[in-house]
């Protein structure tokens, strides 16, 4: 009898390498799981900065949630809207929520732009919003411009189930990785040599993993781009609420009212409340599109990946509290951006700089002083001892196709204050024992070109304690900031 192999009775899509999760970047969260670290339980576990997640601000969630018990269809007094919310609703979502989603993302944009909940489309989460604009946008073979470094998962949110091919436009640390137009048409003209026809151009602003943001100029150059070459423009915004100063950042919304020439059926958003409000789990993505067909279309594959009517009737009424979305907005900046300052000093004393940022809730480490080598070979070796010595889980820049070895992304935003000052003890102990790694001057990251945050002081200075700066004690337990959700139950409840 033949034996027939297991795979050979399913699907290519489903059998294939596409999800990605082979990659360097899922293998160091599967570190992380094996060995998770616990301040009481498992204090020698690896720490997980590798999941960009918001717990700073929970704490407000829970006060509005206590003060409006009604806003849940679970508790005594929302009981009476259940069945009303349990029964079937169709792909278009409830008008209460879009028109909530709404009036949240144009104050996360300082209310300078106006978006219409009638363009308003539901997926489940950023990825399902990415896949179902690429499924809208392109066919199986056709591809899309990506400025790197980019987001690992783009690989599988855009191509492992659409076909749909990525082109990297390559940034280089020279000029802060900052999108031109000459490497927009570098790409796009390789894309046509190697006879792949280029559909649409997707650029995250706020970037992940750099933590920058585009300007107005930059925006305007994209713009003009897309129109001259008569592609779609993807703007990935789910970042725009974590600039820490909100009237710096720029959406492509506003740019486009001052653009008449632009065509705006090819533009289009994507935005989620995974980021600004700290909700992965309730999977809630938007595309919002301003070429009336790509809302009908996506609106009817939105039936693949909707948000449960229970987490839109919740959300419909705390996003409709404006006293409460701006109070939050305010507040959350603040608390990340005291917190990427906590981290980055705790960097800087140990001479250890990162990319100039503002935004997102990671930094983009320089750590090519630490490689053996300039090679991608040897960031690997490296982050292996991140990983095993150090034990944190930062993800190494070749999984974000970063076109240069040795920048890592760590994240801040998912963890106490305690938790983040025992990662950077960890770093600082490294540091200390590696004394041969000698620390760059601030003469040396001048001729890379690079407004790099970090320490000129000797070794010895900055390790010695005694010598230390004011702010040494950033890197002492047990000190925690006053806006530490340490204190939530919530976030407690997850230890």
């Amino acid at each position: 009898m033949e034996v027939v192999s297991n795979n050979n009775m399913l699907s290519k899509i489903a059998t294939n390498n596409g999800h990605g999760e082979n990659s360097p970047y899922f293998d160091g969260w599967k570190a992380y799981d094996a060995n998770p670290f616990h301040p009481q339980r498992n204090p020698e576990g690896v720490i997980q900065m590798g999941l960009a997640e918001n717990q700073l601000s929970f704490d407000l969630i829970k006060e509005w949630i206590e003060a409006n018990p009604s806003a849940s269809i679970c508790t005594p007094q929302g009981v009476s809207g259940f069945k009303h919310t349990a029964i079937f609703q169709d792909y278009h979502g409830l008008p209460a929520f879009r028109t909530a989603v709404a009036n949240f993302m144009n104050r996360v944009r300082g209310n300078r732009v106006k978006f219409d909940p009638d363009r308003i489309v539901m997926s489940g989460g950023a990825t399902g919003a990415h896949e179902t604009l690429a499924f809208c946008l392109a066919n199986p073979g056709e591809a899309f411009l990506v400025p790197t470094p980019y987001y690992p998962a783009f690989d599988r949110d855009l191509r492992w189930r659409t076909g749909v091919n990525l082109v990297p436009v390559v940034c280089e640390s020279s000029n802060n990785f900052k999108i031109t137009r000459e490497a927009l048409e570098s790409a796009y003209t390789n894309a046509k040599l190697a006879n792949i026809k280029v559909k649409g151009l997707l650029v995250t602003n706020p970037s992940n993993p750099l933590g920058t943001f585009l300007d107005r100029e930059t925006l305007k150059d994209v713009v003009s781009f897309i129109n001259d070459k008569s592609i779609h423009l993807v703007c990935d915004e789910i970042y725009a609420g974590t600039v820490t100063n909100g009237d710096e950042f720029v959406s492509i919304a506003e740019v486009i009212e001052e653009e008449p020439e632009c065509n705006r059926d090819l533009i289009h958003l994507v935005y989620s409340l995974s980021k600004d409000m700290g909700f992965p789990g309730f999977r809630v993505g938007i595309v919002y599109s301003y070429n009336d067909n790509v809302v009908a279309i996506a609106r009817k594959m939105s039936s693949f990946g909707l948000v449960s009517t229970q987490t839109q009737h919740m959300l419909a009424s705390m996003l409709s509290d404006n006293e409460f979305v701006e109070n939050f907005i305010s507040e959350s900046r603040v608390r990340l951006a005291h917190r990427h300052d906590m981290f980055n000093r705790g960097l800087a004393q140990v001479g250890i700089g990162s990319l100039e940022s503002k935004a997102g809730l990671f930094l983009w480490m320089d750590l090519r002083r630490f490689l053996k080598e300039p090679t991608f070979e040897a960031e690997m070796t490296f982050w292996r001892t991140i990983i095993n010595d150090i034990k944190l889980n930062v993800s190494p820049g070749q999984s974000f196709h970063c076109s240069e070895p040795g920048w890592f992304r760590v994240c801040f935003a998912n963890m106490d204050d305690e938790t983040t000052i025992i990662a950077l003890w960890r770093i600082k102990q490294f540091v200390r024992k590696n004394r041969n790694l000698e620390i760059k001057t601030r003469k040396q990251f001048w001729l890379n070109n690079l407004p790099l945050r970090s320490s000129s002081r000797r070794l010895d200075d900055i390790l010695t304690p005694h010598r230390m700066s004011p702010h040494y004690d950033i890197l002492t337990p047990h000190r925690m900031s006053p806006h530490s959700p340490l204190a939530s139950p919530l976030v407690r409840a997850q230890h």
